[in-house]
């Protein structure tokens, strides 16, 4: 590997490194994800800098360069990634299905509570005889209700 796309490779992964932890820092990306991606850094970045070990993969697998394996390497970490967070998502969605299902089936439950109740006359109250409600206001309010 040339000494220009070593420091471009090893740029690239500090760069990655650096994103990373902001992300995390802000809490746009939480740890979980995080270690996977500091991973992905750290394998390039040691691919990068240990070129003999680069030269051995590359050799191994029979690409003509180590700049080549290089990319190869990256190119199916981020494959293997890809699957990862696509499994996530997948897991996500049944899972957000399922409860819509749920809050539907509560929704529906509420209602029907709701409409038995609008269904029930209200209760009126009947004074008492510590209340300050007069007993003439008690007809009137027994009277309204009967209407």
């Amino acid at each position: 590997m040339s000494l220009g796309a070593q420091i471009a490779s090893i740029s690239f992964a500090v760069f990655v490194f650096g994103v990373v932890f902001e992300m995390v820092r802000r809490r746009y990306l939480r740890e979980r994800y995080a270690i996977l991606w500091l991973v992905a850094a750290l394998l390039l970045l040691i691919l990068a800098v240990w070129t003999g070990l680069l030269r051995v993969l590359a050799s191994a697998v029979g690409i003509a360069t180590p700049s080549n394996a290089f990319f190869v390497v990256a190119f199916a970490f981020l494959l293997l990634l890809l699957l990862h967070f696509t499994a996530v998502v997948s897991r996500l969605s049944d899972e957000t299905r399922v409860l819509a299902q749920r809050l539907s089936l509560l929704e529906q439950r509420t209602e029907a509570v709701e409409d038995a109740n609008a269904e029930e006359p209200p209760a009126v109250a009947t004074p008492r005889a510590g209340d300050r409600l007069s007993q003439s206001a008690a007809e009137r309010v027994r009277a309204g209700s009967r209407s």
